[in-house]
Order: C-alpha cells, then sequence, then structure tokens
C-alpha cells in the first residue's frame, strides 16, 4: 500500500513530531537547543511559517507551526534539518543524519484542542528551558514567537493572560489528551472532532483519522439466529 502524504493544510497549527536516531541524542545541552532555536528561527522566517511553540528533549524536537501555503512546512523542515544536523555534527564530530526519517506532523484543530497542544509542549520541559513555556512571559517573550488566538483569549491584559496560561501549565495535559496528540503527530492525523477531520479529509483528498483496527462487522438481514 502506498504511503499517505502527510497533512498540512495552510493556515493551520500543525504539531510536528522529529525523532533522532535511537543511539543518538538529538540535544546534549543548552548549546545544541540554542543552536536548533537560531536555525528554526531561520528558516521559518525564509518559509514563511510561524513557530507557535517548541519542545526541545532529549530525543526528540516537538514544534507547534502554522505554514502559510502546504508546501511550506515541507520546505522549512527540510531547511531546519539541513542547518542543525551540519552545526551538530560539527559540534560533536558525527556524521550522516541525526533524526530516524521523515518529520511527522498532526494538524490541530483550532480552539481547546490547539490550547491543549500549547500545554502539551511548554509542560515537556522540566525545567521552561527545553520549552516555549518562558515565551508565554512578557520576561522572556521572542518577538518570532507567534502566540495562537486560543493564549489571546485567556484575559484582556498581559497579567491576566499569563496568569490563565500558568494556570494551565499547572493542570497539565490528561494522559489521554497527550496520548492522542503523540499518536496523530505520529500518524499524520487530524488532532480534534470527527467532524473537523471530515473537512481536512474533503479539502486535502486524503484520511484525516486512522482506520479503525479489526474487520468491519457483517450485518445480517432476514436471517435466524440459529
Amino acid at each position: 500500500m502506498a504511503r499517505l502524504s502527510r497533512l498540512a493544510v495552510a493556515g493551520h497549527s500543525h504539531l510536528v513530531l522529529q525523532r533522532a536516531h535511537s543511539a543518538r541524542l538529538a540535544f546534549n545541552d543548552a548549546i545544541d537547543r540554542q543552536q536548533m532555536l537560531q536555525a528554526l528561527q531561520l528558516a521559518a522566517s525564509k518559509h514563511g511559517v510561524k513557530v507557535q511553540g517548541y519542545a526541545l528533549l532529549p530525543h526528540e524536537a516537538w514544534l507547534m507551526l502554522e505554514p502559510d501555503d502546504p508546501v511550506a512546512l515541507t520546505r522549512m523542515m527540510q531547511a531546519l534539518g539541513r542547518r542543525y544536523v551540519a552545526a551538530y555534527n560539527r559540534r560533536h564530530g558525527g556524521h550522516g543524519t541525526l533524526w530516524d526519517g521523515r518529520y511527522r506532523c498532526a494538524v490541530l484543530e483550532p480552539g481547546a484542542t490547539r490550547l491543549q497542544a500549547m500545554v502539551f509542549l511548554d509542560s515537556a520541559g522540566d525545567d521552561g528551558l527545553r520549552s516555549s513555556a518562558l515565551h508565554r512571559s512578557a520576561q522572556s517573550a521572542q518577538p518570532w514567537l507567534h502566540q495562537p488566538p486560543e493564549f489571546w483569549a485567556l484575559g484582556n491584559t498581559p497579567f491576566e493572560r499569563e496568569a490563565g496560561y500558568r494556570d494551565l501549565l499547572a493542570q497539565g495535559v490528561p494522559d489521554a489528551m497527550a496520548k492522542n496528540l503523540r499518536q496523530a503527530a505520529s500518524g499524520s492525523w487530524a488532532a480534534g472532532s470527527a467532524e473537523f477531520a471530515a473537512r481536512l479529509a474533503v479539502l486535502t483528498g486524503r484520511p484525516a483519522l486512522a482506520r479503525k483496527r479489526g474487520r468491519p462487522r457483517l450485518h445480517k438481514t432476514g436471517a435466524n439466529p440459529d
């Protein structure tokens, strides 16, 4: 069976996952993470992609990205990979690719799902330095990062928005939601309601939800149970 193309929709937030090979660390320390953020800023600006969040973990990178057109996301991720992997290999004396294959991504439904995805990313770094959590506060705002509409809806003033978001971080993301976000990103599916997935399927011409496992049940008509 042919491999499905990735879901990529202009003007929608995408939860992107890129994993390192099992034997390698994607980010060894703060210098690696800073090099990744510099490469991310340059690649996103060049290819018309808004960066809305990130989590740079030892073995994987999670990003929230909104492309201006469907092909911009792929071009940006290719540019990001080339720049960061080259810097990583120079610094650590490595060679070849760092990543375990293609990046994976989910298209996020605006509203509650996108807000939960923000919290999912920002709570991933236990000290706040591995994620965009500090960007949600005025003290550490980074101009090249974009706030999704759901953040602005948390309050009428910066203080209200920051306080509201801190409360969300303290609550965290329910395990079921975190699992759904991971599965959607890993499989390149929609993350959100069934209605949202149906609209994406029509828009992109490909399934937006994974098929349920198992054979469909046969419904007998007019047959005796024995």
